[in-house]
């Protein structure tokens, strides 16, 4: 029997374990290991900080996952600020983004959420919607605000189509939706991915007045973190999400992840990749985790893994939790293209284009022109050459929509992306222009928020919580997104150090 969370003299509960190396582990390491409390972190995989990985294309380093994230709150950038990261902080280039539709390219709106306008009459609104689109749109501001927020949970499709229309859905919010979260807006609790969006129509009348409010909360920042956030200079997959205020870091969000391990270290916590957990169970002294190798021994635990796997590691000590298993998140394909393409730099499409799921012939659900968004790898770069990142994969999709199914093996994948980047950005994208490319997949790390997500996540963790003495996190529970991970997570680790 491994030691490596204890050792002999030591009170149990001044020790701790945490299963899962993500971000979500991370950090609540660290909230540990700031407490006084011995901890040690077992990761299956042999790499740190979960979808915020990095990967060497044509000799540049270059985020695989996550590239950027939402500053609705000051999470993420006091955490950077924490790590000696605060002047790394960039905002991206104020393009904007592109929407690909069944009738061609429009740009989005720069004033929504979810791509859910704030205007019906903003006039890249109106382009995308049609007099007649913007006209029922329009109706929203008179129907009575407890339309769509009256019942325990709604789905975002459900919100929008009654109280904005079938043409607002269709043509901005479903886009947006399947390129940041992979997912058809029927499916996913609108609550756990916009949260404060019912509320606010029921305080504001209305769906558009309450993403206006939204929108106007994240434009008045506090100076401190605009200076953050706008430092001279993405289970997000797309381009800058439309409509919403987000950054990155200067070099990457690998970055961040580097500069969290370096300080978890520093506060003696003991970091053990390769190692999977098998088997939780409870002890007279609080609890016991199995690998392969050893088996370890904690006051404290915590479960920093995707929903499905935290129920079956948690099953035989808290059984409560198989009737709450969550929905696993969507396979998800990341195609990273490094082309020498001048034609590319007065970017056509601004930083990028999500695709409507109607869109004939392409495969991807969205693109990022990487060089558009951040002026430091554009820097990095220079004059012609660019980096484009093209996902695959769009769960719950409905029946009919007449998207075209996702390529499989990389190769399938590299060809798909070729085509697709020119019918996307207007420009020849050809396998000679290619310095180099790479292809990432998250299998079910995205998570799925489905409908009643909300009211299933508080269960489990009042479950989690009973004894005092366990935690669970991660964005399947935060919701999606590093900035509400980064919220979440010390919030959950807290109660467990009183």
């Amino acid at each position: 029997m491994s030691a490596a969370a204890g050792s002999a003299g030591q009170r149990p509960d001044r020790t701790a374990l945490v299963i899962g190396g993500g971000i979500s582990g991370l950090l609540a390491a660290r909230e540990f290991a700031r407490a006084g409390v011995r901890t040690t972190i077992l990761e299956a995989g042999e790499a740190w900080g979960g979808c915020v990985g990095s990967h060497t294309v044509a000799g540049l380093t270059l985020d695989s996952g996550a590239e950027s994230f939402a500053t609705r709150s000051t999470a993420v950038a006091d955490l950077a600020a924490d790590l000696g990261l605060a002047g790394e902080i960039v905002a991206p280039n104020p393009g904007g983004a592109w929407v690909q539709l069944p009738d061609g390219p429009r740009e989005l709106p720069k004033t929504g959420i979810l791509g859910i306008p704030a205007s019906p009459w903003d006039p890249e609104v109106r382009r995308s919607l049609g007099l007649l689109g913007s006209l029922r749109a329009s109706i929203d501001s008179v129907l009575p605000a407890s339309l769509g927020t009256a019942a325990e949970a709604t789905s975002v499709s459900t919100l929008v189509r009654r109280r904005m229309g079938r043409r607002v859905l269709d043509r901005l919010v479903a886009p947006v939706v399947g390129g940041v979260h992979s997912a058809d807006p029927a499916g996913l609790d609108v609550d756990m991915v916009a949260p404060g969006l019912r509320a606010g129509i029921r305080q504001h009348g209305s769906l558009a007045a309450a993403v206006a409010a939204q929108r106007r909360g994240a434009a008045a920042a506090p100076p401190e973190q605009a200076a953050r956030q706008h430092t001279a200079q993405p289970a997000t997959s797309g381009p800058r999400k439309a409509g919403s205020a987000v950054a990155g870091l200067r070099g990457g969000m690998h970055t961040l992840v580097a500069a969290l391990v370096a300080d978890v270290r520093r506060q003696g916590v003991t970091l053990l990749s390769g190692t999977r957990a098998r088997s939780v169970q409870r002890t007279a002294g609080g609890w016991r985790v199995s690998t392969e190798r050893d088996t370890f021994d904690a006051g404290l635990l915590v479960v920093a893994v995707e929903g499905p796997a935290a129920v079956d590691l948690l099953g035989a000590a808290l059984p409560e939790l198989e009737p709450l298993r969550p929905d696993a998140g969507p396979d998800v394909s990341l195609v990273t293209l490094v082309v020498d393409l001048p034609a590319l730099d007065r970017a056509p499409r601004g930083t990028g284009v999500l695709v409507a799921p109607q869109s004939p012939g392409v495969q991807a659900k969205a693109l990022t022109h990487s060089t558009a968004k951040w002026a430091w790898l554009a820097q990095r770069t220079g004059p012609g050459k660019h980096v484009l990142r093209l996902s695959y994969g769009r769960g719950g999709a409905s029946d009919g929509t007449g998207a075209v199914a996702a390529p499989r093996s990389d190769a399938e994948l590299f060809s798909a992306a070729l085509a697709d980047a020119a019918a996307l950005l207007g420009v020849p994208v050809t396998e000679a222009a290619v310095a180099g490319w790479d292809v990432v997949r998250w299998t079910g790390a995205l998570p799925f928020a489905s409908l009643g997500h909300k009211q299933r996540v508080a269960a489990v963790r009042s479950a989690c919580a009973a004894d005092g003495t366990l935690a669970v996190v991660g964005g399947w529970l935060s919701g999606n997104g590093l900035a509400a991970i980064v919220a979440d997570t010390p919030r959950q680790i807290r109660p467990l150090l009183t």
